[in-house]
């Protein structure tokens, strides 16, 4: 009988330490090559974020992707100069689990001016890019060292839209893979469309499949899918709005439905959308107002995908770039890049209301954050 005790007594303090255990978050932002740009942090059950490292070398390391094996990290250089070309760069790092560090492998042109966001696709062939000033995305072949090769395809967006100083030209703004790993989503927000590609994974090509157009003057940012494979959502920068579309997994199609505001109908100042996640629960929809400064939130109807305006939750700093959700669903953290700060807040998983943790911590212009999977 004690040694069954015992061994239920053991059996609960693995699964503490299971519970209990820390995950390691990646943090991009704009920096000169010479000073720090990736930061990495450790963060607990509690919602502590503990310095562990930082790595320089690379000027304005804005945009980070993590391959789903958490042995390579790939990261944007968003610049405009890249070894005298009009393009930035894409580097490939090996993450240094023991070490806590990250061990760079190679670095290759972006094949753009400015390049914003990348991904990686779910075995980790290839990576996709989005140049925002060159106005066009690429893929490129990753080796089984994770370096990368030079991009195998380049698709080049062409247009413009109604607002004659953000939309003169194309500006891919995002890029990424639908849930079943065939279709990639270059959302534009120069030339206010949505380019899907089918990937042609055997030679390394984005063929284009479909387009769709969102309100003249929306400006475009990022798109995210809902875990029922059902919806999908995009957030406009230009005209803070937030666009629910139909998903056709079989086709990779999306049909507009209906778009909502992000703002409160008393706010007229000036505000720019950023990013934007469904909680892994599939209950709520995040959006960043950038000029508000604020999260706004919805709960989501999982039948028709439909929203809800649920409320707004300060960022408690300037300019909310990227946020993000901690692996366990139960923290969302929020990267503010004009005021340096990064601000935890704990989510009420039955309402989707945030409350602030008391948790900050101090980075120049972070913009990316990215945990371990």
């Amino acid at each position: 009988m004690k040694s069954f005790f015992a061994t239920i007594i053991i059996v609960f303090c693995l699964l503490d330490i299971l519970v209990a255990q820390n995950q390691t978050l990646f943090i991009g932002t704009y920096a000169k090559a010479e000073d720090p740009g990736i930061f990495i942090y450790e963060f607990n059950d509690e919602g502590k974020l503990t310095f562990l490292n930082s790595f320089g070398g690379i000027e304005n390391p804005s945009y980070l992707a993590i391959d789903k094996s958490n042995q390579y990290l790939y990261a944007v250089g968003e610049t405009m100069n890249y070894n005298g070309s009009n393009s930035g760069s894409v580097s490939a790092f090996k993450i240094d689990g023991e070490n806590i560090n990250l061990e760079i492998i190679n670095k290759v042109s972006s094949e753009g001016g400015a390049p914003c966001y990348l991904s990686v696709d779910d075995k980790s062939r290839f990576v996709f890019t989005a140049n925002y000033m060159g106005g066009n995305a690429a893929i490129f072949p990753v080796n089984n060292d994770g370096s990368l090769e030079s991009a195998s395809g380049i698709v080049q967006h062409n247009g413009s839209s109604i607002n004659k100083s953000r939309q003169e030209a194309p500006h891919v703004h995002y890029i990424n893979l639908d849930k079943q790993n065939k279709f990639a989503y270059a959302v534009d927000l120069g030339i206010d469309k949505i380019m899907i590609y089918e990937i042609d994974f055997k030679n390394g090509k984005l063929i284009l499949s479909g387009m769709v157009d969102t309100e003249p003057g929306a400006g475009p940012r990022h798109l995210t899918f809902h875990p029922n494979k059902r919806f999908a959502y995009v957030i406009n920068e230009l005209n803070s709005t937030i666009t629910h579309f139909e998903y056709n997994e079989e086709n990779g199609q999306l049909t507009v439905i209906k778009s909502y505001k992000t703002l409160p109908d008393d706010f007229a100042d000036n505000n720019q959308c950023a990013d934007i996640h469904v909680h892994p629960s599939g209950k709520f929809l995040y959006g960043s107002n950038r000029g508000h400064n604020s999260i706004v939130i919805y709960e989501i109807n999982e039948t028709t995908g439909e929203l809800n305006l649920v409320g707004y939750e300060s960022t408690r700093g300037d300019w909310p770039r990227n946020f993000t959700f901690d692996n366990t669903g139960k923290f969302l953290l929020a990267a503010n890049q004009n005021s340096g700060n990064i601000i935890v807040f704990k989510l009420d998983e039955q309402t989707g209301m945030l409350s602030f943790t008391g948790e900050e911590i101090k980075i120049d212009s972070p913009v990316c954050l990215k945990f371990l999977n």
